[in-house]
């Protein structure tokens, strides 16, 4: 099959297209001809080589995919071939999806109305989000913080949120203040001395910047059980959770996508997608530059 890989660790001009031998759908998979696939942050870390967790070469980067299945896996009862679905690889694979081919760990119908860059982009964000608004029980009336709500995760979150009923707020850097605020929240800049900048009572609150404002967001809530994080591994320190997913033998997200695609279908949702690109390379090169607003996608024709 036709896929981006890298055979040695290094910048975004290490990847390149070549051809794989093509994956097969195992149990509990589907495998789609994909469509589009997102760059993550975690692609970056895999093809810079600062990961720790071993990856073989070649390596084809990429965990969030969109596309038709082909080929169904035994054990999977709810998919046929042909089926348009969006989802995400086995977490242990830690890439696979920028490629003709994927297999896919979990995925949810993708609804019509759905663009493919839309899709590709959003799976492991929705899992990533919707887990951690489950622990802190956003709802319909909860007024939410995002520290960091311009990037991938952040504005995916801030968009479910706001899909639940709730009231957020968004904190970002100056320069992303009105995308913040086109999302729906209220968006508010980053940085030491965040209370004094928040405009009304935060009832619960999810760091995905890792900025060092665990402290502060304590202060703004009230209490360590009501802020979960995403990226600050100190939190066991002032007595808040981390959420880890499926990883940490924790509760995962997956149940999100099919949420998230009924939010979609009723105009309460989005996958703000900052651009698409055909060229993987320049994908890479964009992610790595920053800041983000939203997704960024490679399509693939296939």
């Amino acid at each position: 099959m036709y896929a981006v890989r890298f055979e040695r660790f290094g910048p975004p001009e290490v990847l390149s297209p070549g051809e794989l031998p093509e994956p097969h759908a195992g149990p509990g998979e589907v495998r789609v001809r994909v469509r589009a696939a997102g760059v993550s942050p975690v692609d970056l870390a895999i093809r810079a080589g600062k990961s720790r967790s071993p990856v073989a070469l070649p390596h084809i980067p990429g965990v969030d995919a969109a596309g038709v299945v082909d080929e169904v896996g035994p054990g999977v009862e709810d998919v046929r071939l042909g089926d348009e679905v969006f989802g995400a690889v086995d977490v242990a694979r830690l890439g696979g999806a920028t490629a003709e081919f994927a297999v896919l760990a979990f995925w949810a119908p993708k609804r019509p109305s759905m663009p493919w860059a839309q899709a590709g982009g959003a799976a492991s964000g929705i899992e990533t989000a919707t887990r951690a608004l489950d622990l802190l029980d956003v709802r319909a009336g909860t007024t939410l913080l995002v520290d960091g709500a311009s990037g991938g995760v952040g504005s995916i979150a801030a968009l479910l949120a706001l899909a639940r009923g709730a009231r957020v707020v968004g904190t970002a850097a100056p320069g992303n203040q009105e995308f913040v605020a086109g999302l729906g929240a209220i968006p508010v800049p980053y940085g030491p001395g965040l209370p004094a900048r928040v405009p009304v009572p935060v009832d619960a609150a999810l760091d995905v910047a890792g900025a060092g404002s665990l402290p502060e967001l304590v202060a703004l809530t009230g209490s360590p059980s009501s802020v979960v994080t995403l990226a600050d591994f100190n939190g066991p320190a002032h007595g808040v959770r981390v959420s880890v997913g499926v990883l940490g033998g924790q509760p995962d997200g997956r149940h999100g996508l099919a949420a998230a695609g009924a939010f979609f279908e009723a105009g309460r949702f989005r996958v703000p997608v900052e651009e698409v690109f055909t060229d993987a390379v320049a994908a890479h090169i964009a992610a790595e530059r920053g800041p983000r607003r939203g997704k960024l996608v490679v399509a693939l024709s296939g």
